[in-house]
């Protein structure tokens, strides 16, 4: 049979795991800012999405109306 071997929950030393503590001399930022800016690359895709589907939207509605006119 083999011997019973004890694991800890948790093998990680809760002294050595914290992070340290914020102090006056250093002041926590934020990672990102998110809230406050737009992210410009999304804004460059909005504005190519929205001129592409206008320049589809104008072509389909210049086929109906040419299909119109053949009849």
């Amino acid at each position: 049979m083999r011997e019973a071997t004890t694991v800890p929950d948790n093998p990680v030393d809760p002294a050595a795991a914290r992070e340290p503590e914020a102090t006056a001399e250093t002041p926590v930022k934020p990672v990102m800012d998110e809230e406050r800016n737009f992210p410009r690359g999304l804004a460059i895709r909005l504005f190519a999405y929205l001129v592409a589907g206008h320049v589809l939207a104008g072509f389909l509605y210049l086929l109906f109306e040419a299909g119109a006119q053949g009849r």
